[in-house]
């Protein structure tokens, strides 16, 4: 077994849709960032690349790299997935907090874990996403940005 643990923050961008765990959020606001700025997914892929002492995602796909520039962020989740296969690894389970004033995401959640199974090949049992605010405090609080925090685990692939 193998643990990992990823963390990402994104400040608030008016101009730009949110997205977050694949799924695109009807609000006032999205994130600035190079890619999609999908906080939950590059939490996860940091996640799971630290579990395998492989990076984060800024060595993988870094911001100065143009082919990353408005990036979906679930197929660089799915490259992530190929390299921990390479590495003879599965995703055991994987457990994501966002940290988040608005919008509320309960309503959004099955949705995000469903997409984040099928991408990485299990169940849908075995990806796990909360939300909370940060009691109006901070940045998060201030709605300045959204963070996200992800403890991967990783597994022996099964031998085929």
């Amino acid at each position: 077994m193998r643990i990992g643990i990823g963390y990402d923050v994104h400040q608030i961008d008016e101009s730009r849709p949110l997205v977050l765990g694949g799924v695109q959020i009807e609000a006032p606001f999205g994130l600035l960032g190079h890619s999609d700025a999908d906080v939950i997914l590059h939490a996860v892929m940091d996640a799971m690349l630290g579990a395998l002492a492989l990076g984060d995602i800024g060595v993988h796909f870094p911001p100065s790299d143009d082919r990353f520039k408005d990036a979906d962020s679930m197929k660089l989740l799915e490259h992530v997935v190929r390299l921990v296969a390479q590495e003879g690894y599965q995703l055991g389970n994987l457990d994501v907090m966002v940290l988040a004033e608005a919008p509320k995401l309960l309503p959004h959640v099955m949705a995000m874990r469903t997409n984040i199974a099928s991408v990485c090949h299990v169940d849908i049992g075995q990806v796990s996403i909360k939300a909370t605010t940060n009691e109006k405090l901070g940045f998060i609080g201030r709605k300045e940005g959204i963070a996200a925090q992800a403890v991967a685990l990783l597994v022996q692939a099964d031998k085929e």
